[in-house]
């Protein structure tokens, strides 16, 4: 018997999902565990395996399109089974709610009926997500108004949105005598509306709730870079693989967890998390927007471990390749800008870590050795804290264990 490929849950809590691509086409045979879609979620591509063998009989979304987690996207027919009735497929999955086009059919007259015995005529009925619903009472929204993006023209949560975020219609009122000439309208040319993409909206939502609700606070360290930066070259000068400052840095801040242990800890409202290892979160800008692949116990790997872990990483998430497990999580985050030439900036704690360090690049400086100036080389960075997990003199002391490591680079590959 046929069945129904529906929207999964890709990613926890989510209410919609995207369906980047098909890879199989309408009369394709389908082998148990063979990838029939690739669904995007707020962080990467991940592919829909089918469960049963069978041949997929009929695509109903189109590629790009955006569907409520659940909603049908597909019919798997088995070996053998030529056609199938999709409406009713759907009612009947559906408790035996039709879908749009065959209610409209089942309330079309006959051709030969007469419209005076039809009785009186009864409204059509709106087919809407009960999430949409919902919102569209609390914004005092009409659904009959709407237009649906969904299967078969469903309302869904984001059509709601829309409407609701859309300028209302001012009042007409009579034009005055003297009233002045009106602005000339913007024309279609002046600007270009790009939907936002899962990811984007994301960390969106994530970005301003933390920045809301956690009470960040800052600490700055201008590191000494002289030594690493000679260590650095004579590593490179012999090693198979370039060591880059960013893999340095991201061993200095896993091995200064591990000398502070109180400072590799996360807030929760019920209890704070006290993690057991130090899973660095690296901050990777992709075409979509920023993803936090993690290098996980980054305090156990050789440097050149962890430069081929996070260069992989990296090119994987630009590729929207990372699987859910190499992105969710980690105990603390970096940020570095420095190859960028930013001098300085502050990052915005990604929950439930309680820090994240934004590195700045390295420049020349004046410094001050033996009471004489000279010049130096020195990188700024900026540790954000949330201060409900971490008090200042913590941070502190984890701020100083990192500047000691990168300033005697040696120390944190012991």
């Amino acid at each position: 018997m046929a069945t129904l490929l529906r929207m999964p849950e890709v990613a926890a809590n989510a209410t919609h999902a995207t369906l980047q691509a098909w890879t199989l086409n309408e009369g394709d045979t389908v082998a148990v565990g063979d990838c029939i879609a690739e669904i995007e979620t707020d962080k990467a591509v991940v592919e829909l395996n089918a469960d049963t063998a069978g041949v997929l009989g009929r695509r109903l979304i189109a590629a790009g399109q955006e569907v409520e987690v659940g909603a049908p996207i597909g019919v798997l027919l088995v070996n053998g089974e030529t056609s199938v009735d999709v409406d009713a497929l759907i009612a009947a999955a559906s408790g035996g709610t039709p879908t749009p086009q065959a209610a409209a059919a089942g309330a079309a007259p006959h051709a030969g009926a007469n419209a005076a015995s039809a009785g009186p005529a009864q409204p059509a009925r709106i087919f809407a997500s009960p999430l949409a619903r919902r919102l569209a009472g609390q914004r005092g929204l009409d659904l009959a108004t709407l237009t649906g993006s969904g299967p078969f023209g469903r309302i869904v949560k984001r059509d709601v949105e829309l409407a609701a975020a859309a300028p209302a219609a001012a009042p007409a009122t009579a034009p005055s005598a003297a009233a002045p000439a009106a602005p000339m309208a913007r024309t279609a040319e002046a600007f270009a509306e790009i939907p936002h993409s899962n990811m984007r909206r994301t960390i969106a939502r994530r970005l301003s709730e933390s920045k809301s609700t956690i009470p960040h606070f800052y600490l700055t360290a201008d590191c000494r870079m002289e030594r690493l930066l000679a260590l650095r070259a004579e590593i490179n000068a012999n090693a198979p693989r370039k060591i880059s400052v960013n893999d340095f840095i991201v061993r200095a801040v896993a091995v200064a967890l591990r000398e502070v242990p109180a400072a590799n800890v996360g807030w929760t409202d019920t209890a704070m998390r006290q993690y057991r290892q130090a899973d660095i979160a690296v901050a990777v800008s992709t075409d979509a927007g920023l993803i936090t692949p993690i290098v996980r116990a980054a305090d156990t790997k050789p440097l050149s471990v962890i430069s081929a872990e996070i260069a992989d990483l990296a090119a994987r998430a630009r590729a929207s390749q990372l699987r859910p497990e190499e992105y969710q999580g980690g105990s603390f985050s970096v940020s570095n800008l420095g190859m960028f030439g930013v001098p300085e900036f502050a990052a915005i704690i990604n929950p439930p870590q309680a820090a994240i360090l934004a590195v700045g690049a390295t420049q020349a400086a004046p410094v001050v050795e033996d009471g004489e100036l000279c010049a130096g080389q020195v990188m700024r960075c900026t540790l954000s804290v949330d201060h409900r997990a971490i008090d200042g003199a913590l941070a502190a002391q984890w701020l100083a264990a990192f500047k000691r490591l990168l300033e005697n680079p040696l120390s944190m590959l012991i």
